[in-house]
């Protein structure tokens, strides 16, 4: 087939322009030259307005999110790849096996075609890492002044196996919390980049799937595990008090078994930021039967993802549904809602 398309896309050194939302010759040329080539698959290669496809036999799961970030590029990631994660990581929080992705672009007019490249090209990679392909889009373009470079929403869809049942109101006093790994690594390096602050050990951001760890977790206990979560915007302290609420229980838990790595906690302690309310982007609670909880907790340090997973607590009967968190001194206190927004885009 000809090349329908007099130049070249200059994705060295052009930029978005309004044409390209426009849907014309730019438009077709920037979605062959830059989207279908690095995303591309059989789907996505039928150039249609949707994909379709074959669903296994189960219970269909879909999740949507938006991502803002600032900076786009951080230690650990960028705005690409965290789209792809943020959205695997909502529908394996059911048990599910992601299967398909889509992506919507907004730019703004004036934004570099090297940097769309390189977060096309991170949200390409990572979408192939996790096994789950993007298969249809859209893209929009906004006058100069009226977006902030770029943001991304993706959908996911996933099948749930069969006697698997996991839900955020499942819940129950006895049930152990589990928890995947350190937390509040992405909040701190997303805070770094943006404030250009310089500490002795670069903070890497946590930003990962986490399908293939669930996998891991459902094969192993597929009756025992009562509710996944993600601690995304605010925290882990966010993401227990959801629980909490859905499930009408109460938690408590231990500051002690909380992994927290030593440069993040520093960095906490300089920003004056809790730990328990930075956003995380590759890790998860887990809320399981009780006596299923060392066995599970083997099962996630066998996984890369999860070598620092711990036991950081347990459900209670509670009818104020208050999360509490017996602290390092001996002491309890409440660990309640966030207030306000610490770390705005963040994810």
């Amino acid at each position: 087939m000809p090349n329908p398309y007099t130049t070249k896309l200059n994705t060295a050194t052009g930029k978005v322009d309004l044409s390209h939302g426009g849907g014309g010759r730019a438009m077709a040329q920037l979605i062959d030259e830059l989207f279908i080539k690095h995303f591309d698959n059989d789907l996505l290669r039928q150039r249609n307005d949707q994909a379709l496809f074959t669903v296994p036999a189960g219970r269909l799961v879909i999740s949507t999110d938006g991502h803002v970030i600032s900076p786009l590029f951080f230690p650990g990631g960028d705005i690409g790849s965290l789209a792809v994660h943020g959205t695997v990581n909502d529908v394996s929080m059911s048990g599910a096996q992601p299967l398909y992705l889509a992506a919507g672009f907004i730019l703004e007019e004036g934004f570099p075609l090297a940097d769309l490249e390189k977060i096309v090209i991170s949200m390409a990679a990572a979408a192939k890492r996790s096994g789950t392909p993007v298969v249809t889009g859209d893209t929009k373009v906004v006058e100069r002044g009226k977006g902030d470079g770029v943001f991304i929403t993706t959908t996911g869809i996933g099948i749930v196996p069969e006697g698997v049942n996991i839900s955020g109101d499942l819940a129950q006093p006895g049930c152990a919390i589990l928890l995947s790994g350190s937390i509040g690594d992405h909040g701190v390096a997303i805070m770094a980049g943006r404030e250009n602050l310089q500490f002795d050990t670069t903070i890497v951001s946590d930003s990962a799937a986490l399908n293939s760890l669930v996998a891991d977790m459902v094969a192993a206990a597929p009756a025992d595990i009562h509710c996944l979560r993600d601690p995304t915007r605010g925290g882990l302290a966010t993401a227990l008090n959801e629980l909490a609420q859905q499930s009408g229980v109460g938690m408590i838990i231990d500051e002690t078994q909380i992994p927290i790595k030593s440069e993040v906690k520093a960095a906490c302690e300089i920003l004056g930021l809790d730990p328990l309310y930075v956003a995380n982007e590759g890790k998860l609670v887990c809320i399981c039967a009780a006596d299923a909880a060392e066995s599970l907790l083997a099962v996630m340090r066998q996984h890369p993802l999860g070598r620092d997973a711990a036991i950081i607590g347990e459900v209670i009967a509670d009818e104020h549904g208050f999360v509490q968190m017996t602290t390092a001194f001996g002491g309890r206190r409440i660990v309640d809602w966030p207030v306000g927004e610490q770390l705005p885009r963040i994810c």
